[in-house]
């Protein structure tokens, strides 16, 4: 299962993160997600448990708790959804707007 935390403290290091959730049982992978630009922490991650119930528990437990000063959410991630993004201005140079409505003021 993998599984969404948010609310991180922006030091917090995915190791850390790692042993904190194995204490619930086996951990395949952790990502905290960072800034492309500065390498900082975005103050969320990822973590996958392959076992679903060691998952489950965790989720249960560690939600709303206190983590290296921070009260983490800790949810079952939902998949990612397809296209995402939207808005902004087009890369080509047909003459685009903003995106959105087309009306020329």
């Amino acid at each position: 299962m993998n599984i969404f935390v948010a609310k991180l403290n922006f030091k917090t290091k995915e190791e850390n993160l790692r042993r904190l959730f194995e204490e619930y049982g086996e951990v395949s992978s952790v990502k905290i997600v960072t800034d492309h630009e500065t390498g900082k922490s975005k103050g969320f991650g990822f973590v996958e448990m392959p076992n679903d119930d060691e998952a489950q528990n965790a989720i249960e437990d560690l939600n709303e708790t206190e983590f290296e000063n921070a009260t983490i959410v800790v949810n079952k991630a939902r998949p990612k959804t397809e296209g995402g993004g939207g808005g902004g201005r087009p890369r080509s140079n047909d003459g685009g707007g903003w995106g959105g409505n087309k009306r020329r003021y």
